[in-house]
């Protein structure tokens, strides 16, 4: 690690990656297209390419002062020096590209330190589709394979699963023809590659280990605002807590359109969801978060996705956010002090009157529950996306079902057998648990998953 430190200090000339050049960003021949993040505030030219390098990318390029983007080709039209010309936002006199223009660095050097912390994430044991060269676009074949070896075959090819039987090693995406999502035990790959001689095993029965690979999965990457401003005014409507910033994830990456908020949140922006920018009412964005109830701000919009969550799960996690921000967890303190109890009675009976309020004044309403997607994602984000007037094909679900949990999900230690709530609070929340789930029921909705309504 003693590269990075060193890094800090340094001038421009000596960053870590080689400058290659300053390229022009054409919509239509993106070839850097693999993690995407912004930083409004602290993007530097170091930090872009670590975050590439990390990802198992040759090149990172800059723009826009505040955005980064990886890949493993570089842009086809090189543009003049001088029109990258936007100074980094976190440090000053370096240059992160410019309007439609990127500044390219080469990170492979940087790659030696990165593969340490780069995680290859095994996916499981699957039978081997019909017609391998049609579902796998590249692959290799070589004696003494290892995973490592067929990961970083597959990365370079920009591709996010490695598939690998003995000698063999193919790259590809989840698709239709091989979906994920029947794995088989681990014995079966095993078994077939202690067979001496194949011709034990029929060829039709081959399995083979299946790795994810550092790469982002791209064919649901690209967003961008709706052409013609929509003519039905959508909210995405949810209790803090609830989850709306993954469901809007999985909507983005479903439909290709941003989706807009209420509210306007920087950390998100960085993120990805350059619709935190766009006024709310622009009517440019597909839906529009929401964390808001009564009949006024209900009655602005044509009709609503609204999203529920175990009151339990939500509570904790806004108060998470509330102490430690979107991808942190309050500490012992917090949970112990006097701000935990008035938290809980305040919010708990807002968890309730938000799903009411929203039953009551909502003029064409979508119910979905926090624990249903997160069970069974395809079907329920299918439904999303058709509530939505949009069609998607199977693959492009597949592609979000490959990235579903994005770049925001909490991680790290929190305490494991954690039980915040008292006996009083549990009497109160359950309370209106049970309202909400008679008030769904009376409106002929499904009533709130069994997992979480009191006996």
């Amino acid at each position: 690690g003693g590269r990075r430190i060193i890094s800090n200090y340094c001038a421009i000339s000596c960053t870590l990656g080689t400058y290659v050049g300053c390229f022009s960003d054409d919509s239509r021949e993106k070839t850097l297209k693999g993690a995407v993040f912004y930083d409004l505030r602290k993007m530097t030219v170091s930090h872009c390419q670590e975050a590439c390098a990390e990802r198992a990318y040759t090149y990172a390029g800059l723009e826009y002062g505040a955005e980064c983007y990886c890949g493993n080709k570089l842009p086809v039209t090189i543009a003049k020096q001088e029109e990258c010309n936007n100074e980094c936002k976190g440090e000053k006199g370096s240059i992160c590209g410019g309007v439609n223009r990127l500044s390219v660095y080469r990170v492979e050097e940087l790659q030696a330190g990165a593969k340490r912390r780069r995680n290859v994430i095994y996916r499981g044991c699957f039978r081997a589709p019909e017609n391998l060269t049609v579902t796998f676009p590249a692959s290799l074949i070589q004696s003494n394979l290892t995973v490592e070896m067929c990961s970083e075959f597959c990365s370079k090819k920009e591709f996010p699963l490695a598939v690998i039987g003995g000698p063999e090693c193919y790259c590809g995406y989840p698709t239709m023809h091989f979906t994920l999502h029947d794995s088989m035990d681990r014995l079966f790959c095993s078994r077939l590659q202690n067979v001496s001689s194949m011709a034990e095993v029929p060829r039709e029965e081959n399995y083979y280990h299946v790795y994810q690979t550092p790469v982002q999965d791209t064919r649901c990457t690209d967003r961008k605002f709706l052409t013609t401003k929509s003519k039905v005014f959508v909210a995405l409507s949810s209790f803090p807590g609830a989850g709306n910033t993954w469901a809007r994830h999985l909507i983005e990456h479903a439909t290709g359109y941003y989706t807009g908020s209420y509210y306007f949140d920087g950390t998100l922006y960085n993120k990805g969801f350059k619709g935190e920018k766009d006024h709310w009412r622009s009517r440019r964005t597909i839906c529009v978060k929401t964390h808001e109830s009564g009949k006024r701000e209900i009655e602005m919009f044509d009709s609503a996705i609204l999203l529920i969550r175990n009151p339990y799960k939500s509570l904790m996690a806004e108060f998470n956010r509330k102490c430690a921000g979107h991808l942190g967890y309050a500490t012992e303190r917090n949970w112990k002090s006097k701000e935990w109890p008035d938290f809980v009675n305040s919010y708990a009976s807002w968890w309730a009157s938000h799903v009411l309020d929203w039953l009551r004044y909502g003029k064409h309403l979508f119910v979905i529950h926090y624990e249903d997607l997160k069970q069974n994602l395809i079907p329920n984000l299918k439904e999303m996306v058709e509530f939505l007037n949009m069609t998607v094909t199977e693959d492009r679900l597949l592609c979000v079902e490959n990235n579903r949990d994005g770049n925001f999900k909490r991680s790290g230690a929190r305490q494991k057998d954690f039980e915040p709530f008292t006996q009083e609070m549990k009497d109160l929340i359950n309370s209106y648990i049970l309202t909400v789930d008679e008030a769904l029921k009376r409106r002929n909705l499904t009533g709130l998953p069994r997992e979480y309504v009191p006996r």
